[in-house]
């Protein structure tokens, strides 16, 4: 049973033609607060860092590491969608904004990309395939989790300090006690997502 990501849906493309396949993935779907983020990334197939997995199961230290090796060896672009344009658009569409502006940021064109995830985004004119559960199958998405969780967590660690009392530095957004506890004492603040069911109720308490 495999239990780490490797590189051969990357090899399997470059057999049939890919010179340059990019990964993407995102982070965020489900907070009650902060932007959703995603990398995409473009291994060098002789430089690859060796310890790249799924970002969740990786140590913050680990992860650190990655991220310099990362920069150090491959292609890689960091986007995110906000607050607001989640909120108009929904959170699903808004992870898709948020990949194809990693994509549109890299420094190359790839000519496939690896996309984590059961759908595609909409707006993708390249060629691309949905790997479900693709951060723990392919290398290229797995290290695009490490780029997008370390930039997200950083981004949530920086607004806990306008914000404390949300425990955005330990939870990153999540619904967690914590935080809920927060929004039931110290109300919303503009970097909740007000179209998150949680928020939106103590919105509408707020109103009646």
């Amino acid at each position: 049973m495999k239990t780490l990501p490797d590189f051969s849906l990357e090899e399997a493309l470059f057999a049939r033609g890919a010179r340059l396949v990019a990964g993407v993935d995102e982070v965020g779907r489900g907070p009650l607060a902060g932007p959703v983020t995603a990398a995409a990334v473009i291994l060098d197939p002789a430089a690859i860092p060796e310890g790249i997995n799924d970002s969740k199961k990786l140590s913050a230290k680990r992860r650190e590491a990655l991220l310099a090796a990362l920069h150090d060896s491959a292609h890689v672009c960091v986007a995110h969608a906000s607050v607001e344009e989640i909120d108009e658009i929904n959170i699903l569409q808004a992870s898709h904004l948020a990949m194809c502006r990693a994509i549109d940021g890299l420094p190359v064109r790839p000519d496939h990309v690896l996309v984590d995830g059961n759908r595609l985004p909409r707006a993708l004119t390249l060629p691309a395939t949905a790997v479900v559960k693709g951060d723990a199958k392919s290398l290229s998405i797995a290290a695009a989790s490490i780029l997008a969780k370390i930039a997200r967590d950083a981004i949530m660690v920086d607004l806990a300090q306008q914000y404390p009392g949300y425990g955005w530095e330990s939870n990153a957004g999540y619904p967690t006690k914590v935080h809920q506890a927060g929004l039931q004492n110290l109300g919303v603040t503009p970097h909740h997502r007000r179209s998150f069911t949680p928020v939106r109720n103590i919105l509408c308490r707020g109103e009646n």
